[in-house]
């Protein structure tokens, strides 16, 4: 029977494992350009866009000032969760426990800096997040994956921000399905569409926008 030591080391190497499983981009990446359009199926935009070696979106050709807001938040978003951080700098100061295990996966429950956080993992693939977020609790759930043969990305998951004390839902909660390419073969995986939804109290989906990226390429190489 392993110890209680043995038991969270064995957890933290769960945990570590699968966070190392993430799909990242290499140190040296300069960053990507291409086409972009946004659509909620009544109205479609079309515009350019180039992400820079800081990971700063800027997109052109978009007039509407909340599509472009909505285009360059969704660029940012996946681009930061892009950047290759090691297990030490991100959970350092973190202890871990093994909690139960169901469907989804075994539960990691954090303490330490960010005690009350907690995650499960199935298959070496973070399937939740449940995080306290600048006064927010968000709670992240991976339904599927895709794998890029260097660490997998999240492909469908849904997202939902709630209140840390009474856990009211703030915002609602939203459906993700995400479509990713190498931008030349073995080279790095950058985001080509991503659908997004909320549904009603009937189940039907509402609210629904889709992003697209095409004509992509690396900025400062030849491949495209």
């Amino acid at each position: 029977m392993l110890s209680n030591s043995g038991i969270e080391q064995d957890c933290t190497y769960l945990f570590k494992s699968a966070y190392e499983n993430r799909y990242t981009w290499e140190s040296d990446f300069l960053g990507y350009e291409g086409r972009c359009s946004w659509t909620d199926g009544k109205r479609e935009v079309k515009g350019s866009f180039y992400i820079g070696e800081d990971l700063k979106a800027s997109v052109n050709e978009v007039d509407d000032k909340e599509i472009y807001k909505a285009i360059c938040s969704q660029l940012w978003e996946v681009a930061i969760h892009r950047v290759r951080r090691s297990f030490e700098q991100t959970h350092g100061d973190n202890t871990f426990t093994l909690g139960d295990t169901n469907e989804t996966g075994s539960e990691i429950l954090v303490g330490g800096k960010n005690k009350g956080d907690k995650y499960r993992v199935k298959n070496n693939v973070i399937t939740m997040v449940h995080r306290h977020i600048h006064g927010n609790l968000i709670i992240i759930l991976t339904k599927d994956v895709t794998q890029t043969g260097s660490g997998y990305l999240s492909k469908n998951y849904s997202s939902q921000y709630l209140d840390p004390i009474s856990k009211e839902d703030l915002k609602g909660k939203s459906f993700y399905e995400d479509n990713f390419v190498p931008l030349f073969k073995g080279g790095p995986w950058v985001l080509s569409s991503r659908s997004i939804h909320q549904e009603s109290k009937e189940g039907s989906i509402i609210n629904k926008q889709v992003f697209s990226f095409s004509s992509l390429k690396c900025l400062g190489s030849n491949f495209s």
